[in-house]
């Protein structure tokens, strides 16, 4: 259960109240001692992600409790084993409560599975349930993307969010959303109705507005580069420093709670935006997918000049490459005060329902960066060539200095036998070099000639002769 990461803790702050632990004593009793419910007018979507999503009314119930109870029975009844439940969380920002749990399915293998059950008040005595569960070795990889699905069909009711305005009024709930794909397919997102996507939204990033100035910038990206990086230093030095321009430059292995307004402003600026005036309220890190680092931060922006607006974030960066290269993510939305308390809710169901499609992003991805990957692998090949032949200069010259340090020595030996009176003979039966006084190797060379003969300067060998 601590793998389920991101999604969860966006949703579910720690349990802090009375209420929240009323409601596990509720839930556990109901599990043992009320009759087992009929699940009616409930939905079943099997995530092709993998893991199982239901949700819908839970009829005769008029609690959250009585309704996770029915729910938590009736996976006992089936599969013959009760539920191990844990804490019970609020579901941030709206009026449902939640749980997680285990279950060893006794009657079909022991396989364990892990789940999430969350229940919502819709009306006084209308109470839906939504559950999303999956086999416990996967459940925290899957719950993230079961949960962003259940939320784009199913939509609890919303109460004030604790980063905006602190009037204590009631949130609307979320309106209708369309499904709406981008013309590349990368990806896709329910809709509000008089709401616009912008036409330029395509390669997996969308800008959403609203008609009363909603917005939300889903999936936006922008290359980071990490100047710590002693890769990257290298290829600098090498020539490529214009292939940082337009990115974001900021050390990778940072605290991104800390370090969102930084890579915020810097992002602004390299899409051309100025400054935007900014007040955090909440920020922390969580894990995201992919091997992603993710921090969550809520607030006020002033993103235009024109007054303070109600701030969501969720910033990304995903592992760098041996180059210090990232990607930095967003996925930002703001409200106008005006409208936030209507249009919260709406905002959440459009953030959950937004999907990228991987395989259209990555194609686009290795089509873009096959240019700059080429470009690298240049300026690679060419520093290895001008490598390899400043090694050749250098080898050239210090053949040539040795050559001339050798002939010196030469000469610097023959001038020596010339001053001792001494010269060199080759013994060619032996193959061997000697210096004798000029009186032995007159003698020598003149009774057996061919065997003996003087070598030259230039035929002396090194540490025999010289």
């Amino acid at each position: 259960m601590k793998k389920n990461l991101g999604m969860k803790r966006l949703l579910f702050p720690k349990m802090q109240s009375v209420m929240e632990r009323a409601l596990l004593a509720a839930i556990v009793c109901l599990v043992f001692t009320t009759p087992s419910y009929a699940g009616q007018g409930l939905k079943t979507i099997n995530n092709p992600g993998g893991g199982m999503i239901v949700y819908g009314p839970v009829g005769g119930q008029k609690t959250e409790a009585g309704a996770m109870g029915a729910v938590l029975r009736s996976l006992a009844s089936q599969y013959g084993n009760r539920p191990e439940v844990g804490r019970v969380f609020r579901v941030r920002d709206t009026n449902s409560y939640a749980v997680f749990f285990t279950l060893v399915k006794r009657n079909q293998g022991n396989v364990k599975v892990a789940g999430m059950l969350i229940a919502s008040r819709f009306a006084p005595n209308h109470i839906e349930a939504a559950l999303v569960t999956d086999d416990a070795a996967r459940f925290g990889s899957t719950v993230n993307p079961m949960l962003g699905k259940l939320f784009s069909v199913w939509h609890p009711g919303a109460e004030a969010s604790s980063s905006g305005p602190a009037s204590g009024t009631r949130s609307a709930p979320a309106a209708a959303l369309r499904p709406y794909t981008l013309p590349d397919r990368s990806a896709s997102v329910g809709v509000p109705d008089g709401w616009q996507v912008d036409r330029n939204s395509a390669g997996g990033t969308m800008i959403i507005r609203g008609p009363h100035g909603e917005l939300a910038g889903l999936g936006l990206t922008r290359m980071g580069v990490d100047p710590t990086n002693a890769n990257r230093r290298q290829l600098q030095r090498g020539g490529a420093g214009n292939y940082d321009a337009g990115k974001i430059i900021y050390p990778y292995n940072v605290n991104l709670a800390k370090a969102f307004p930084d890579i915020l402003q810097q992002f602004r600026r390299v899409n051309g935006l100025s400054p935007a005036g900014l007040e955090i309220a909440h920020a922390e890190q969580i894990s995201g997918l992919r091997g992603q680092h993710c921090a969550h931060v809520t607030g006020l922006m002033n993103p235009d000049g024109k007054g303070m607006q109600e701030m969501n974030s969720l910033l990304c960066t995903t592992s760098p490459s041996r180059f210090g290269d990232y990607l930095v993510i967003f996925y930002h939305t703001l409200l106008p005060k005006a409208v936030a308390d209507k249009e919260r809710a709406t905002m959440g169901a459009v953030l959950a329902s937004f999907r990228e499609n991987m395989a259209v992003i990555n194609g686009q991805a290795d089509a873009l960066a096959a240019p700059r990957i080429a470009a690298i692998n240049a300026i690679g090949d060419a520093a290895r060539k001008r490598g390899a032949e400043t090694s050749a200069l250098y080898d050239r010259q210090n053949r040539a200095w040795e050559k001339g340090q050798d002939s010196q020595a030469r000469h610097n030996k023959a001038f020596s036998n010339y001053l001792l009176d001494q010269s060199v003979v080759r013994d060619n039966q032996q193959n061997a070099h000697g210096t004798a006084w000029n009186q032995t190797a007159d003698a020598l060379v003149r009774h057996n000639p061919q065997r003996y003969e003087y070598v030259n300067t230039g035929d002396f060998r090194k540490g025999i002769d010289y």
